[in-house]
Order: C-alpha cells, then structure tokens, then sequence
C-alpha cells in the first residue's frame, strides 16, 4: 500500500515578518490598480552606451528607480502616507508627506525577499544611483545589508521583468501607499507615422492607497514615469 506523506518547510523569520506586514497591508489598505505600457525601445538600446559613458553599470531598475523618484518628487502624495492628526487615538485623519523620496527595491536573495532602500533618490543622478543599486543588490544577496539600508521607503518598485514575468500588481508595503510593479519589455507590433512599426514595450503596473492618491492623480504621476523612460535623456 503506498503511503502519502508530507513535508513541512518552515518559514524563515524575514518569511514571517513579511507575511505579517503583506497581510496588515491588504487588510488595511482599499487599494485600486492602474496599468500602461511604455515604450523602452530607446531606453534599452542605450542603456550600454549609457553605462559606458558613465562608467557604471546602468540596469533597467537603475532608470525606473530614477523615474520612479523624480516622478514622485512631481506628484508628492506618491510618497505620501495616513496617519493620525495627533488629537487623539482615533482613525488617521491627515496625509503626512515625508520630505525624502527613499525609493525601495525589490531583489531576491538567498534569505528570501528583502528591500533595500535608495534614499533620497530624486536627489542623485542616474550614476549614483547605479552605484547605489549595485552596492545594496550585492550586500543583500550576501546578507550583509544594515538595518538602516532596509529603512525609510516612502515608495516602492518590484521588477519581475528578468523572470520573463509580462505583468503584475505588487501588495503595497507598509507604511508606503504606493507601489510600481515591472514586468519584461515585450517586442510589440504598434503605430508610428502611418506604419507599423516593431517596439519593446515595458508593462507599467501601478497599486495605490486611494485613501491617499486618487485615480486621476495616480493616472498622471504614472504617465509621468512611463514618458520619462520613453525618453531616457529625462533621465541621464
């Protein structure tokens, strides 16, 4: 008689805390979604050449966490965040918008999923930002990341891109009410004087707190990311 068993993988205690703070969030949180494409046909085709003049390696997050930022810094209640006036224990009642655009970034590690956090993004070029990235991707895949480099984020971005991953919706990380979800550029038929022309186009997938962020708000700060990276001298 064949015997059916089972086997018990226990979490790690980053896969508890993370379950606690992703359950708290859609608990909490009356999110609604957006999505667009953005065309990163030149993007893409430069980000060498880009990389070379820079003397650093530029990545396809490098340029979203830059966009991402300056976005933010554009249309403020991105990074925006509920609290409570101070009057009493009651409900949150105001929008505290924090003074930093500390961009958080999604890498998967050995330990699981951790967030190291660029802070103050919309403030460094796109070089800086690059080598920050690249630093931070290195040390949380070694699990040498400081609990200050895990602190901070005011907004979040989780790219799936390099998993061949089309399109998805990320769960807004506490305390944050916003997150930009990336999935892989796909070659794409479209129209473009008259023709029809092949281009990489990027899905752009927006999840907010619409206690914080309205839709035509939202619409337009994610507009705003997706024109920056259709034109990446906004970046450079």
């Amino acid at each position: 008689m064949e015997r059916h068993t089972t086997t018990q993988v226990p979490l790690t205690r980053i896969q508890k805390l993370i379950g606690k703070r992703m359950l708290a969030s859609k608990q909490s949180k009356p999110c609604f979604y957006l999505e667009r494409k953005a065309d990163v046909t030149e993007l893409l085709a430069r980000r060498h050449k880009i990389s070379k003049a820079l003397k650093v390696k530029v990545t396809s997050n490098t340029f979203l966490i830059r966009s991402l930022a300056l976005a933010a810094h554009e249309y403020p209640l991105a990074i925006g965040r509920l609290d409570s006036d101070g009057t009493g224990p009651g409900p949150e009642t105001t929008v505290t918008i924090p003074k930093a655009v500390n961009v958080g970034f999604a890498v998967n590690s050995p330990q699981g999923l951790t967030v190291p956090v660029i802070r103050h993004a919309d403030q460094k070029t796109l070089a800086e930002i690059a080598a920050e990235e690249r630093m931070l991707t290195r040390k949380a895949r070694s699990n040498k990341l400081t609990l200050t480099e895990l602190e901070g984020e005011t907004i979040a971005l989780s790219n799936l891109g390099a998993y061949g991953i089309d399109a998805f919706f990320g769960i807004v990380p506490l305390p944050t009410s916003t997150i930009l979800s990336v999935g892989t550029p796909i070659r794409t038929i479209v129209p473009q004087d008259g023709q029809l022309v092949v281009r990489k186009m990027m899905s752009l997938s927006l999840a907010v707190d619409h206690r914080v962020l309205n839709g035509v708000y939202a619409a337009k700060f994610l507009r705003l990311v997706a024109e920056q990276l259709q034109d990446p001298t906004h970046l450079i």
